[in-house]
This record gives C-alpha cells, structure tokens and sequence, in this order.
C-alpha cells in the first residue's frame, strides 16, 4: 500500500506557515521574516518515504488586496483550497477568526464536504496552557470536522505527531513525482528568494514590497566540460550569478544601492553566503538595481515575474 497526497498550507500572514513548511519538508525551502507578505508565491516541498509521497504547499499569507499582486497572491492562497488531500489551516496564539472571515468561511466548507481539515495552533510556546485550552475550545466550535493541533514549528513541539497525522491521512495512491525530487521550484527561483528576504530584512517601510528580483544569469562550471587540455582550468565548483533588484521609483533605487554602494553590498554579501549554502558551492554574486515602474499594478509584468496561475 502506498499513500500519496496534496498538502497545502493556509492561514493568515505571520502565524508562521512558512516554518513549518520547512519544518515538515526537512529544508529551507521558504524563506522566512518577521515581516507580513514574505511568502508571494505557491512554493511546493515533496517528502518521500517507502511507502508515502507528501507534496506540500506553502501559500502566501490570506489578506485583502489592495493592488494587483497582492490579488495574484489571494489567488495562490485560494487555489490551494482546490486541489488538497489534507488541508493545514494555521493560526497562532495571537490570531484572530476575524482576520479575512471570508477564507474561513471556505474552509470551514471545505472540512464539511469531507476534505481532511487540521487546524494548527502555532507558536504554543508563547502562551500559557489556560489560554491554549480556550483556544482549542474556541476553535473546536469554529471547525467542528477539524482535527486541531498544538504545536510550535520554531521549537518543532508536535512537529513529529503532526507528520505523522499527516500521513496517515493521505489516500492510497502512487506517487504524483519522482521520487528523488524535493520541489517544484528551480535553483534560480530560490536564489530570487534567499535575494528577497535579505532585502526584507535590511530595508523598512514600503521598500522590501516594491521590489521583485531576477536572476538573469547562472553559469554553474560544474556542468562545464573542458574542450581544451591546454585552456586555464576554471574553478569547477564555482557558480556565477548575476541578478537584477527591480523597484517602482527612483528613490526607492537611491535608497536600495546606499551610500557609495553599502546598503546593496550588505545584501549582496548576506545573499551570498546563503546560496552557497543552498547550492553548496562557491559563488560569484553580482547585484543590480534598476527601475520597474508600478510592476506590481502591471498584469504583464507580473505574468514575466511568475504571477500567474493559468
């Protein structure tokens, strides 16, 4: 017998969907702040066993959008409602059932129609055992059909259990993927995003939600072949990377290269240390800062930028 599954993860920004993500896949596949909208896109994480494939989903935060991108990002929330095995809905110890009620709604729907609904109540660590038998009283009343789940995905407290909640609940199937594949994504959508969150976690206010980055080379010479015995050897564990920053404004890109380079030398070198330890490989990193004006209202541009479901 072999199950295999869809497990997509939903909830509102910043009740940490993203840790445990990673937490449940085994790997720094998203990229995680402190601050909302860190997650823009559905990022999927495959966990293989003998007998069982899980293919998660991480999905951007539920929120009300006020510009294009962020409606393309409630689209990849709700496309997750679609095609789920086994739903994670997360909230915390802080969060609210009045945050987007609308996507509640849906779920609560979804658990009614049959589909395996788990209610996770994220980052327990942080409140006392009262207040968590209130929350799991109240959330027991919001979705009747779910299993609920205390956990805290940072200190991985009832990581393990869920897992294999989990799997027990996946239907018979074989595998949607090869077994050896870890994600949908490629090397290069990773590098955009260790770039992004480092720039998260530099820059405030609007700057780190106006810019989106693009990797517009990759040269890995470990995939080279020497045409010439005689030609200087390159270093073959070497990758070559040169990505561009794009922002909306002219003093957003003032603000994003610094004085005399600092601020994008600072996030270059951050950048750099963890794509090699993503890619295990040295890496060359070159960053560029250029103007995309209103890239995030542009439906064109945000179909080139990957912001599209069709």
């Amino acid at each position: 017998m072999h199950r295999s599954g869809f497990v997509n993860i939903v909830g509102n920004p910043n009740v940490g969907k993203s840790t445990l993500m990673n937490a449940l896949v085994g790997e720094r596949l998203s990229i995680i702040t402190s601050k909302a909208q860190t997650t823009r896109h559905r990022i999927m994480g495959i966990v293989n066993g003998e007998d069982f494939q899980m293919v998660y989903s991480d999905t951007p935060g539920v929120l009300s959008p006020n510009y294009q991108l962020q409606r393309q990002m409630l689209e990849f929330s709700r496309s997750a409602l679609v095609d789920a095995d086994v739903l994670l809905y997360v909230t915390d110890v802080t969060d609210s059932a009045d945050r987007n009620a609308d996507f509640l709604e849906k779920v609560k729907k979804m658990a009614s129609a049959g589909t395996r609904v788990f209610l996770i109540i994220n980052k327990i660590d942080l409140t006392t055992q009262e207040t968590l038998e209130s929350l799991v009283s109240f959330w027991h009343n919001q979705l009747p059909e779910a299993e609920i789940f205390p956990i805290s995905a940072q200190e991985r407290f009832g990581v393990d259990q869920l897992f294999e909640a989990i799997k027990n609940a996946l239907p018979e199937c074989p595998p949607f993927f090869p077994k050896d594949q870890l994600t949908d994504k490629s090397e290069r959508f990773f590098v955009n995003e260790i770039i992004r969150e480092k720039i998260l976690l530099n820059y405030d206010k609007e700057i780190p939600y106006s810019v989106e980055v693009e990797v517009e080379s990759f040269i890995d010479h470990s995939e080279e072949k020497m045409t010439n015995d005689k030609s200087p050897m390159t270093n073959r564990n070497l990758v070559e990377i040169s990505a561009v920053i794009y922002c909306e404004r002219d003093s957003q890109k003032g603000i994003l290269i610094g004085k005399a380079g600092a601020a994008l030398k600072r996030v270059g070198s951050q950048a750099r240390k963890d794509i090699e330890d993503f890619l295990q490989k040295q890496v060359f990193l070159q960053l560029f800062v250029k103007v995309d004006r209103d890239w995030r209202s542009n439906t064109g541009r945000l179909k080139h930028y990957g912001y599209d479901l069709t």
